[in-house]
């Protein structure tokens, strides 16, 4: 009886093994195709609507943009800091702001990367109204 109690505990292991698996790899591909079709919309840390909002209501805009790119085309009235250089160059915002932290200022740059990271230094300088804008085509 004790081989029978053994054998019957080791049926029920292997089935339950084999029932989980399906189950746990079907839950991992839905969960990676909900990852990978997300919109790049409702990426974190961009956000060209309200960017273009604060931007006609008279934010400061800062393009971070190599000066070729910004000289390809910009938007108006922005000034053009490169992101290699930003760090350094983070006075001519306290310029522009007239010494405001919290005078809205939309970064941006071609996709939202370099923007993102200028945006971080700016809040890291005590800017609190800082939006990152995303790419230059987010906002024409």
């Amino acid at each position: 009886m004790m081989g029978y109690t053994s054998a019957m505990s080791r049926v029920v292991a292997v089935l339950a093994l084999v029932l989980a698996l399906p189950l746990a790899a079907c839950s991992e591909k839905e969960t990676t195709a909900a990852t990978k079709s997300a919109p790049a919309a409702t990426k974190p840390g961009k956000d060209p609507a309200k960017a273009r909002e604060m931007i006609a209501a008279g934010a400061i805009v800062v393009d971070v943009r190599t000066p070729d790119e910004f000289a390809a085309g910009s938007v108006p009235r922005a000034a053009n800091i490169p992101i290699q250089d930003f760090a350094g160059r983070i006075a001519e915002v306290e310029k522009l702001a007239g010494g405001d932290k919290t005078r809205p200022i939309v970064v941006y740059c071609a996709s939202g990367n370099r923007s993102s990271k200028a945006k971080t230094q700016l809040e890291a300088a005590g800017y609190t109204q800082v939006v990152n804008g995303g790419g230059f085509d987010d906002l024409r």
